[in-house]
């Protein structure tokens, strides 16, 4: 009988914890989400402020007009992304590159498949049925297990080398006979979504009485896609898939979807080398052949922001770098993040500013000088006189004092490349909640159209162009040596101040008032 009672009780209590009550209580089994800053990283909250010159227009461009927009909390590196940083970019492809090699041509089967994280079984998609992993069809394995980066495996190995010898010069391009790896296939293969035109709703045709009432379509152009098409893919733009549903009375409910998602994930492959020669190329009648030849790889200069980088190079760094950062996420079992990405001239602007409003420089100002007479920057102060402020070239990326938020170099140091387009007219036409002006150049664009704003000043600029508001351009496909970039992420959550408040669920209210 206490047996019986015993197990009822379990029963009672098994109910009790069901989550079917009738009653809406949203979704079940949904994770507590706790934010936490990328390491490197510094928050930035939600906010607003007032965008544009706060001093004298000296050359009279009337390009950055005073105007208060406002910004959604997120995150911005703390540095420029040193040279370092960027080697690990460069190494993983080229690491990445050696793993394809030896899993495509190692002779035993066995000893291949140590090179992919592989499953002993596994569900196959084509066949729809769980199947047992076979070493031996490579392609077929390759196209669904990743690469194991946890297999160790050295340059030198004398089993390896014939399968890694393509990824070197060849004899006759090599220097003092130095056996170093071809940069010029250190090429980055990556996706990315056009969300800008899978969002184009595009205009549908509706023929009166174009539907009969049983649902047939009496007219064959009712609700067909009437936009223009790509003018390179000659696909349909925008929502082309009728999602609606008819009925009797003669109503829709008129949504629309995609018919192919695929047309907007884009592929793309890049070399991601740094352009060392710009060191050489960027002055007439001027002395780097030191810096092209240690700029990037001498370990003096690992901590010194990284050069050479073209805007696209500077954009598959930040999707690299989600990748890395999403995939070791879902390897823990936690959450995907928002994307690394360049920061928007708006985002950029207010994390110069340091949380100071009408600041003409990220530390106050008006001065480029503090209270010791020493230069708070890295910037050409005098005619000539490079080293006054302490650096010659660029300098190492924590130099000087950080602003209010704690970033170091928002002035001075190398220029950095934003995610907009550069237009003159863009603070007249551009929306004042997370301003941005965007432009997807075609390859026959004109270069006007390949122009993206570059922010901060460098080591050998004058000081006007280290103020906050200050805002030029260089052209997307060529790489510099005075200009870098760093990363934001969009914050997940309100946006606060108080950063201990975002995200968990013992706070009910984002607001509270008093």
């Amino acid at each position: 009988m206490k047996k019986l009672l015993f197990i009822g009780l379990i029963g009672a209590f098994i109910a009790s914890c069901s989550s079917r009550t009738g009653h809406l209580m949203g979704a079940s089994g949904r994770r507590v989400y706790q934010p936490e800053i990328p390491l490197g990283m510094v928050y930035i909250p939600s906010g607003s402020y007032i965008m544009g010159e706060n001093d004298q227009d000296v050359p009279f461009l009337h390009q950055t007009r005073a105007k208060t927009v406002s910004v959604q909390a997120f995150y911005i590196d703390q540095t420029e992304i040193t040279n370092n940083e960027y080697r690990q970019f460069v190494e993983w492809v080229r690491d990445s590159m050696a793993r394809e090699r030896i899993y495509s041509g190692l002779e035993e089967d066995e000893e291949a498949s140590r090179y992919i994280n592989y499953e002993d079984m596994y569900f196959d998609e084509g066949a729809l049925e769980t199947v047992e992993f076979e070493p031996s069809d490579r392609d077929v394995n390759r196209a669904i297990f990743a690469l194991n980066w946890d297999r160790r495996f050295s340059y030198d190995d004398p089993e390896l080398m014939p399968l890694l010898a393509d990824m070197y010069y060849p004899q006759p391009e090599r220097f003092y006979k130095r056996r170093e790896f071809d940069t010029r296939k250190l090429n980055f293969k990556y996706y990315w979504i056009d969300l800008r035109e899978a969002a184009k709703r595009g205009r549908i045709e509706i023929v009166h009485n174009g539907v009969d009432k049983d649902g047939n379509e009496i007219s064959p152009e009712h609700r067909d896609l009437n936009t223009p098409q790509h003018p390179f893919t000659e696909e349909p733009q925008g929502l082309d898939k009728d999602l609606s549903y008819f009925n009797k009375k003669g109503q829709s409910t008129g949504l629309r979807g995609h018919e192919n998602r695929q047309r907007f994930i884009i592929d793309e492959e890049i070399n991601v080398y740094p352009d060392t020669l710009v060191w050489v190329r960027d002055f007439t009648y001027a002395f780097h052949d030191p810096m092209t030849n240690m700029y990037f790889w001498h370990p003096a200069y690992d901590n010194y922001p990284v050069i050479g980088i073209t805007w696209v190079q500077a954009k598959a760094f930040s999707i690299w770098r989600t990748q890395l950062l999403n995939n070791w996420l879902q390897a823990m079992g936690d959450l995907f993040v928002n994307d690394f990405r360049l920061p928007t001239e708006a985002e950029w602007e207010r994390a110069a500013r340091g949380d100071l409003n009408n600041s003409p420089y990220p530390w106050g100002g008006p001065y480029i000088r503090n209270q010791s007479g020493c230069f708070l920057g890295n910037f050409k102060p005098m005619r000539g006189r490079y080293f006054e402020d302490g650096g010659f070239h660029t300098v190492k990326a924590y130099s000087y004092n950080p602003n209010g938020w704690g970033l170091y170099c928002m002035a001075g140091n190398v220029s950095e490349w934003c995610e907009t387009a550069y237009d003159e007219a863009m603070y007249e036409f551009s929306h004042d909640l997370n301003t941005e002006y965007r432009y997807d150049a075609m390859d026959w664009d004109p270069p006007a159209m390949k122009r993206k704003v570059i922010r901060g000043g460098s080591w050998k600029d004058v000081g006007y162009y280290l103020q906050t508001s200050t805002r030029t351009y260089e052209y997307q496909d060529t790489a510099k040596s005075y200009v870098g970039f760093r990363n934001v992420a969009t914050h997940l959550g309100r946006g606060g101040r108080d950063f201990s408040k975002e995200g968990g669920e013992e706070i009910r209210s984002d607001i509270q008032l008093r």
